[in-house]
């Protein structure tokens, strides 16, 4: 088979436009994600066990559901359930976030849970309060532990931005699509959105990487 590109210069500036929002729509959504895993991992760990049980629903809630229906049931079921629609861009940011969010939870709680409990009763001792403890001594450690996990879900988070494709969120392979059904070149199009697909997600992956090597030695406790 020989590959055609000869089609390209009429469409790399639409295509262009589907690799800025998959850019903007990834971002945000890890945004999202982090904040939020951020937040329920903490309040998971030291919230009691009341607080646990709570968010341990949203948790188990995103990680045993699909991304791909928490999309589909966000654009089009819930303006049904209340009246009111999102955009396919913001159907995308936060269900992308939401998903990402319960597994950042999870990251985050064992992260908090690797630190020894002497070093949150020392914390104590000095005259810090929880919140202080958790903010200076603890979490700064197990952010350094978490690195790893956390890199991979940022990259899955990025790859996972084309599934939003299906609630028609502009973002490439959606874009690729269309370009496809105008020139029909599917093998080349689709090769295109593989390669911008690794050179979005590699250097993420890499650059967390030597970023954890370089910093490793500072969450040993």
């Amino acid at each position: 088979m020989i590959f055609d590109f000869t089609f390209l210069p009429g469409f790399w500036r639409f295509l262009l436009g589907g690799v800025l929002v998959t850019l903007w729509l990834s971002l945000a959504s890890i945004g999202v994600g982090l904040m939020v895993g951020l937040a329920v991992g903490i309040l998971r760990t030291y919230g009691g066990r009341a607080m646990d049980a709570v968010l341990s629903v949203y948790v188990d809630t995103m990680r045993s559901i699909p991304l791909l229906v928490i999309l589909v049931w966000l654009f089009f079921a819930m303006p049904l359930v209340t009246g009111r629609s999102l955009t396919p861009l913001a159907a995308g940011i936060i269900g992308l976030g939401l998903h990402l969010g319960g597994f950042v939870a999870e990251v985050v709680r064992a992260g908090l849970a690797s630190v020894r409990a002497g070093q949150m009763r020392a914390a104590l001792a000095l005259g810090m309060s929880v919140s202080q403890a958790i903010r200076v001594v603890i979490l700064p450690q197990a952010l350094i532990r978490m690195m790893p996990a956390l890199g991979s879900l940022l990259v899955i988070t990025i790859k996972d931005s084309a599934i939003a494709s299906v609630i028609a969120a502009p973002e490439l392979l959606y874009k690729s699509q269309v370009v496809i059904g105008k020139t029909y070149r599917p093998v080349e199009t689709f090769t295109i959105a593989l390669v911008v697909y690794f050179l979005l997600s590699w250097p993420v992956a890499r650059g967390v990487d030597y970023l954890y090597r370089r910093v490793a030695h500072l969450g040993a406790s």
